[in-house]
């Protein structure tokens, strides 16, 4: 499963780098529909198996019994007397990581052709923001700089936008987060709050997934959803459908899905949005560096 907004979408080491061949082969003819959750309708991640014998992504089903003062399924309503320990399904888990490497890859490869060249609008830019001179990679500086505080500027966040934005059809771009122990990526509308402080969530109008804390990783809908990653990123995609409503997030490594924003109405120009965040202590001082796009088997 990867995680979507609409409805909470929230290498396992073997002895070990590669499934057995039964999850291989067996993964091969199963079709998708048998690996769906029922909760978040995507293949599962970290599947867990209810006392009734369904199975639903370990996320989706703690978010459930997290909500509710009742445990129950969510797909036949058996109600439970106590919480169950949900312990991961490993056999399923490995089936069904098998099939999401195959068709994700697949997936990845057909969206990198809508790949785009952007580079970063100095404009835009907080006054501690460092941009490279061609416009690729933004850190986070000690001094603030005397730039004009103009509307376009973020004087608080920071924070900066791409040069080049997008209206109708499909874009997709890259960004190197290698070393970096907090960031926040996505896009952002054009007729947004760029003073003092600012929440970045659809409502503002940011679609935006965060890194703190080196592993804690999060998309930003409201509430916020924790999302699962086995392996920390270096390379992130953000794919965006305009008329679908669709702002992706892949990790492009491991040629993975992480999180979907779906079903949202777009009606002005989208940006690319970048934060690299605070470094303290010399931590997270690494660069976001837009990457070209590789068209990788």
């Amino acid at each position: 499963m990867a995680e979507s907004s609409s409805e909470t979408k929230a290498g396992r080491k073997r002895s070990m780098d590669e499934p057995n061949s039964f999850s291989h082969d067996f993964s091969s003819v199963l079709s998708e529909d048998l690996l769906l959750c029922a909760v978040c309708m995507y293949v599962f991640t970290d599947p867990v198996t209810t006392p009734c014998g369904h199975n639903f992504c370990k996320s989706c089903l703690t978010q459930c019994w997290n909500m509710s003062q009742h445990f129950r399924c969510p797909l036949c309503n058996q109600k439970f007397n106590k919480r169950p320990e949900l312990k991961i399904n490993t056999t399923l888990r490995e089936v069904a990581d098998h099939f999401k490497k195959n068709s994700v890859s697949t997936e990845l490869k057909r969206i990198q052709q809508y790949a785009v060249d952007v580079t970063l609008d100095p404009d835009t830019a907080h006054p501690k923001l460092i941009l490279s001179a061609d416009g690729k990679q933004v850190t986070r500086g000690d001094t603030r700089q005397n730039l004009p505080d103009t509307p376009q500027r973020f004087n608080t966040c920071p924070s900066v936008l791409g040069k080049q934005s997008f209206s109708s059809g499909r874009f997709y771009y890259e960004v190197q987060v290698r070393g970096k122990t907090k960031w926040t990526l996505g896009v952002a509308k054009e007729n947004i709050n760029r003073k003092g402080k600012i929440t970045r969530t659809p409502q503002d109008g940011f679609w935006t997934v965060i890194l703190r804390n080196k592993n804690q990783y999060k998309a930003c809908p409201v509430p916020s959803v924790p999302l699962t990653l086995r392996e920390k990123v270096e390379v992130v995609g953000v794919f965006v459908d305009y008329e679908e409503g669709l702002v992706s997030f892949y990790d492009v490594k491991s040629r993975s899905h992480f999180y979907s924003f779906t079903g949202q109405t777009f009606t002005e120009k989208l940006y690319p949005y970048f934060s690299p965040n605070l470094h303290v202590g010399g931590k997270n001082s690494a660069s976001l560096i837009i990457s070209p796009v590789f068209n990788t088997e």
